[in-house]
């Protein structure tokens, strides 16, 4: 990014007095690094509604909101292309901050204060954040994973909410997750949403992890049927999904069965 062009700048957080102090901040610094707030969210909902409608070079967010915190929002702009830097604000400084810090993602503690701001915006650009060292962080945080998946569609970033899906399903570089009304390709690992969602997801088979609220029960293949050991009944749904040999008993002592 080059300072002689004025930086696009999205200002996310829930307290609008804390918006007002940046965007105060950001002019003050104008002469030393030039940057225009084109926006301004007050969750990480909001952040994603708007860049569905234009891109920013820089979010400065901050970490706890309602609806959508920031880390979760950092793991969504990280598969937008191309990715704006993130610098988190935050009013706690504890392991969390220590590990954005570790991982090149640079934060401010409320009250922000100019001449920190400065420091930060000159360490532009930034790789953008992993987005597994993200989630192990978000856990940590909001104890649980994400509250919503993002897939790309069309040109837009669509947000899936994770309480809605039914299933998830593997076939060749995507992972698609099945909702009642429709399905969505996701750019993600089978292994990680396993490993992130444990809490609401069962294995089933190698290529499929089922909700539990989803589970309405299991029943045994043919002997003949080569596709699976067993299959999965979804409730009120017709279709079934294969359960392997190798999860079979696992899968049903997971889900109670």
């Amino acid at each position: 990014m080059s300072t002689q062009t004025p930086l696009r700048i999205l200002l996310v957080d829930d307290e609008p007095l804390a918006r007002d102090r940046l965007r105060t901040l950001l002019g003050d610094l104008a002469g030393d690094f030039p940057g225009i707030v084109v926006g301004e969210a007050g969750n990480g909902m909001q952040a994603l509604e708007f860049l569905n409608t234009q891109a920013v070079d820089l979010v400065l967010c901050d970490i706890r909101m309602p609806g959508m915190d920031g880390i979760e929002l950092a793991s969504h702009l990280g598969r937008l292309s191309p990715a704006p830097a993130v610098i988190f604000t935050t009013a706690y400084d504890n392991y969390a901050v220590q590990a954005f810090e570790l991982n090149a993602v640079d934060y401010l503690m409320k009250p922000v204060r100019a001449q920190r701001l400065l420091a930060a915006l000159q360490k532009l650009p930034q790789p953008a954040p992993d987005a597994e060292v993200l989630g192990g962080i978000g856990r940590a945080v909001r104890g649980g994973g994400r509250s919503h998946l993002s897939c790309h569609e069309r040109g837009r970033l669509l947000l899936v909410p994770v309480s809605e899906v039914l299933y998830f399903k593997a076939d060749l570089k995507y992972v698609a997750a099945h909702t009642v009304d429709r399905e969505y390709l996701l750019d993600e690992s089978l292994n990680h949403l396993e490993s992130e969602f444990a809490d609401r997801f069962l294995r089933l088979h190698r290529a499929v992890l089922i909700a539990r609220h989803a589970l309405a029960g299991f029943e045994k293949a043919a002997d003949d049927d080569a596709e699976a050991y067993g299959w999965a009944l979804l409730r009120g749904r017709p279709e079934k999904l294969p359960v392997s040999r190798r999860q079979w008993a696992a899968a049903r002592q997971a889900a109670g069965g």
